[in-house]
This record gives structure tokens, sequence and C-alpha cells, in this order.
């Protein structure tokens, strides 16, 4: 029978290296001053013997867990899957771990109920702070129910209780439609929209498309305005058959974000209708599949990158802070990238 080896302890390191178990210590916590010839002998016995400091004595010690909690509506969606992996890759350059929760896209009062579950620290998990992509909290619910720091992504709630890292839609709606415009559309469809309470990001999205009508002198017209309860595939193939049996049928489709705009893709294909000769299409996010779609798709691309670095860098200047820290509101830039679904 196999026995397994005792875990290392502090000691046996120190023993290996010939140090004192307090240089062991300083060099585990990254103290300064510590020779490179001491601090490169103790990595050597770490590494030797497989010692694993105790991360939770050191976290308790210094009064934080080392834990954060990441909360997104659907962890299978492309945009936030890409954008949970550059939280986590820039959670850990600061030694933090990630505790990741779903927290749901369907629009009803359960989603308001896990998204205040997530502000007050993901079922009572012992962590330092959250990152919330909300899309059913209002002001009054981070206020009450906010226990521990907090970093709000996406809607904004214009809090006072919170940092809010974000991109501006409507502005890069509207560069969208411009686009769209410019390539001598006139009759753009938007598939995506959502009624009040939620669907705060799609009334942004909505409001740059009408601005860059109005700015091209053109009137709004609802018929070309499809709904769609959740951002996924089926809603963007099925909102193509509405709006083909308009009497005039649209010349371009802005969906409002890639999956949707995927969707549309395949709705066309099946109605014959030729992409982008007939009809153009814009998405929003620049998820991965969109690179590889046929034709590939035209798209606005948030820095994800940079979004994730935003909201893990004001988490950590808030808990530095303490009692002098003030909420700020980041906005991350966009851009459009052109590809061959718009016809450019």
């Amino acid at each position: 029978m196999t026995t397994s080896r005792p875990a290392a302890r502090l000691e046996d390191v120190a023993r290996l290296a010939g140090v004192s178990p307090k240089t062991v210590s300083n060099v585990v916590n990254d103290y300064v001053h510590v020779r490179p010839a001491t601090r490169d002998r103790v990595k050597q016995a770490i590494d030797m013997l497989g010692y694993r400091p105790n991360l939770v004595a050191r976290h308790l010690k210094s009064g934080r867990s080392g834990v954060i909690a990441l909360a997104l509506p659907e962890l299978d969606s492309p945009y936030f899957a890409e954008l949970a992996h550059h939280v986590v890759q820039a959670a850990a350059e600061r030694g933090w771990t990630v505790l990741v929760d779903e927290t749901g896209q369907t629009q009803d009062q359960a989603l308001r109920a896990r998204e205040r579950s997530a502000v007050g620290g993901i079922r009572e998990h012992l962590i330092d702070g959250v990152i919330l992509n909300p899309l059913a909290l209002d002001e009054a619910d981070v206020a009450r129910y906010g226990s521990v720091p907090l970093v709000l992504l996406g809607e904004r709630l214009g809090s006072h209780s919170a940092d809010h890292v974000a991109i501006d839609n409507s502005a890069a709606a509207a560069e969208a439609t411009r686009h769209l415009l410019q390539t001598g559309r006139r009759r753009i469809a938007v598939v995506g929209s959502q009624p009040p309470p939620f669907g705060h990001t799609a009334r942004l999205r909505l409001r740059g498309y009408r601005d860059a009508l109005a700015e091209a002198g053109l009137r709004f017209d609802p018929d070309l305005v499809v709904p769609a309860s959740d951002w996924r595939l089926p809603a963007g193939r099925a909102a193509v058959a509405p709006l083909m049996a308009l009497p005039e049928p649209p010349d371009a489709v802005f969906a409002l974000n890639d999956l949707l705009a995927l969707g549309v893709l395949r709705g066309l294909a099946d109605a014959g209708v030729r992409v982008p000769q007939d009809v153009a299409v814009v998405g929003f996010d620049d998820v991965e599949q969109s690179r590889y779609s046929v034709p590939a798709l035209t798209t606005v691309a948030p820095d994800k990158e940079a979004i994730a670095r935003g909201a893990v860098d004001r988490l950590a200047a808030r808990l530095d802070a303490g009692d002098a820290w003030t909420a700020e509101e980041i906005t991350i830039g966009t851009r459009l990238v052109v590809r061959e679904s718009s016809g450019a």
C-alpha cells in the first residue's frame, strides 16, 4: 500500500535551504530585503519539497481572503466567457483567485434575487470583492445589499456605492449604424430590443441607432425593430422571417450582439437572401465566432481585456483606499471591425 508523503512545512524548507524560518517567510511574502542568493536558495528548496504556503493564514493575517467573485449573466455566452478569461488573468497577476458565479438572463424577479445575492457576497463566501454584470439591479439594490467592495460592468446604475467599468453603448451603436448608412443602406433593421425594466444595454444601443438615423435625416420606423427576450442564436434566426415579410424589407440588419447577428446570417441564408449583396449585417461584441462565419461578420469590438483589467484595478484600488475610496466611472473604448458581412 502506498502512503502519501506529509506536506512540507515552512521549517522543512528552512532546514533544506540552511536559513531561518523567518527568512523563508520573508521570501514567501516577497519581502524586499532578502539577498538574491538567499532568495534563490529558498525558492529552490520550495520547489524541491513542493512546499505550499498556508494561503488562508496569510490572507487572514492581512484581513483579506485573496478571493474575489465574478458574477456574469451567462457563462456559455462567448462574450462573457471571453470576459471571464481576461478577469481571471488580471486577477492572477495580483495573486487573487476568482470565484465565478452565473446569475442568468431570465428577465424575472428571480434574476434580481440572484444578482442581489451576488452583490451581498456570493452566498456568504469569504471574498474580498465582487465584479458584477447586472441586468436587473437598480441603485437602491446596490445600496441596500452591497456589503462588500463592488465593481459593476455593463449596466450604468448611477451608483455611488460601486465603481463602474463599461463602454459607451450608444456611441458604439451609432458608429455601426453610420457605417451601414455610408455603404448606401437606408432600411436598417434592429434585432434585439428589450422592454423595461430590463434590457438597459439594449435601449442604449437602440438610442445610438436612432441618433445615427436622425443625423442622416431618416425617419425611425418601429416596424424595423424586432425584440428578443434573450440574445441567442435562435432569436436572431427567428427575427428574419417577420423582417423579410414586410412590404418593404430591410437592406441591412444591426443585431445588438454577435450571437443574434450570427442567427440572422443563418436565417437569411435559409431564406435565400444574399449577404451582403441583398442585406448587410452588423453585430456587436466581436466574439471569436464572428471572425469565422460565412461571410465574416462586421461587428463592434469592445476592448474586453481592458474592461477586465479596469475592473480588477478598480477593485484593488478600493481595497487599498479603505475609507478614502470614492466611486469612479471608467469608460473603455470600442472600435468597428469591418468584415465581409457589411459589404464595405
